[in-house]
């Protein structure tokens, strides 16, 4: 069975090329760095490095790539694929439609599933409309589920220094959206197809993508550099524990999920950011800070959706106002967006960046706990 897989850097070969070759797929990769696509061309291989408790390589076999600036070439492989995926970034979805809607008017009408595994609520819905404008809004066969994908993949240097292996850590998570599915696809391991995945899209960015973000942004303030050190900082740790329990029982309330079964979620989240294998910085996790404080995105909107369920959100708001005070140099966005705070106060931010309305109590809240941590973080 032939995988076509749009993306060759680290969640495409650390996550979803792996399951897909260990499946028994034929990978291939397309990738518009030409240095990686003569690498997977002449090597056909790579390593996966679990870090873990047990760290052990694994290598990806049989694999091939194809250079993604060359549409005919890529629009022939989608002809013929039995599965496409993507991991390519959010933004770089409509650069894909053009050779994806060739592929597909090739095919003539024969089924085809296309799964975005990308960090984005409907992402593949989103490249759908952006492969409908192409084809006069005809699928051609079509079907785009949604997907959930959750692994952590660090920065990673193994010995020697090879440019195609890839570190992640050993929990994987990759559930598609059930009722999209319009013929049998080949079998995935790793692939759960689920019913009602919006309940499980939220889980993981309230989680995982939330969790990941409070302790960026609460260790950046307390000086640490890694994610591992900032988490075993009990001032940290607690916020983290607050947030998840904020979070956690309004998705609960939300979608049905009983307190022990969101309590082991979070538990085993909390396990994976304590991984000490995983070398993460925290300026990495906390980039683009304004991305991440959109009123649909990790922090706001489970702090919102806390409120309307009946629990103050302390915790997620001290976080949100954390975030507002990270500033690493290498990130100049950061470096814009705490620059204005402090010179403009936050009121115009909230409004900007969140969405925050002026008589919202969770920007009453965001701005007392801002108030509380700029003075601390001026006294430090």
């Amino acid at each position: 069975m032939f995988a076509l897989h749009f993306g060759a850097g680290n969640i495409g070969r650390g996550f979803i090329g792996y399951l897909l070759a260990r499946s028994g797929h034929q990978v291939t990769f397309v990738d518009v760095n030409p240095e990686l696509v003569r690498l997977i061309q002449e090597r056909g291989r790579y390593s996966v490095h679990l870090l873990g408790a047990e760290q052990r390589v694994e290598w990806v076999e049989g694999v091939s790539a194809l250079d993604g600036r060359e549409q005919e070439v890529v629009a022939a492989a989608v002809a013929r694929a039995d599965l496409v995926t993507t991991s390519v970034g959010a933004g770089v979805l409509p650069r894909l439609a053009p050779a994806i809607a060739d592929g597909l008017r090739r095919r003539g009408g024969r089924p085809l599933h296309i799964i975005a595994c990308e960090n984005m609520i409907g992402a593949s819905a989103f490249l759908r409309d952006e492969v409908l404008k192409l084809t006069g809004g005809d699928a051609l066969g079509a079907a785009f589920p949604n997907a959930v994908v959750d692994r952590i993949v660090p920065p990673f240097a193994p010995t020697g220094e090879d440019p195609l292996a890839i570190g992640v850590e050993p929990y994987c998570e990759w559930l598609v959206e059930e009722e999209a599915f319009v013929a049998d696809v080949p079998p995935v391991e790793g692939m759960k197809r689920v019913a009602n995945l919006g309940a499980f899209v939220e889980r993981k960015l309230f989680g995982l993508n939330m969790g990941h973000a409070v302790i960026a942004y609460l260790g950046y303030l307390r000086g640490h550099r890694l994610i591992g050190e900032a988490i075993a900082d009990p001032f940290v740790r607690a916020g983290l524990y607050g947030a998840l329990v904020e979070a956690g029982l309004t998705l609960c309330l939300r979608h049905g999920f009983s307190e022990a079964e969101q309590a082991r979620y979070a538990a085993t989240t909390i396990s994976r950011f304590e991984n000490p294998a995983l070398v993460d910085p925290v300026t990495r996790v906390g980039r683009e800070p304004a991305r991440k404080l959109g009123p649909q995105d990790r922090l706001v909107r489970p702090a919102l959706l806390a409120l309307e369920a009946g629990i103050i959100p302390r915790c997620l708001a001290r976080a949100i106002a954390a975030a507002f005070l990270f500033d690493p140099a290498e990130d100049p966005g950061a470096v814009a967006l705490a620059g204005r705070a402090r010179a403009e106060g936050l009121a115009p931010m909230l409004t900007e960046v969140c969405g925050l309305p002026a008589d919202s109590l969770l920007r009453r809240l965001v701005e007392e706990e801002y108030a509380l941590l700029r003075s601390f973080d001026e006294s430090a």
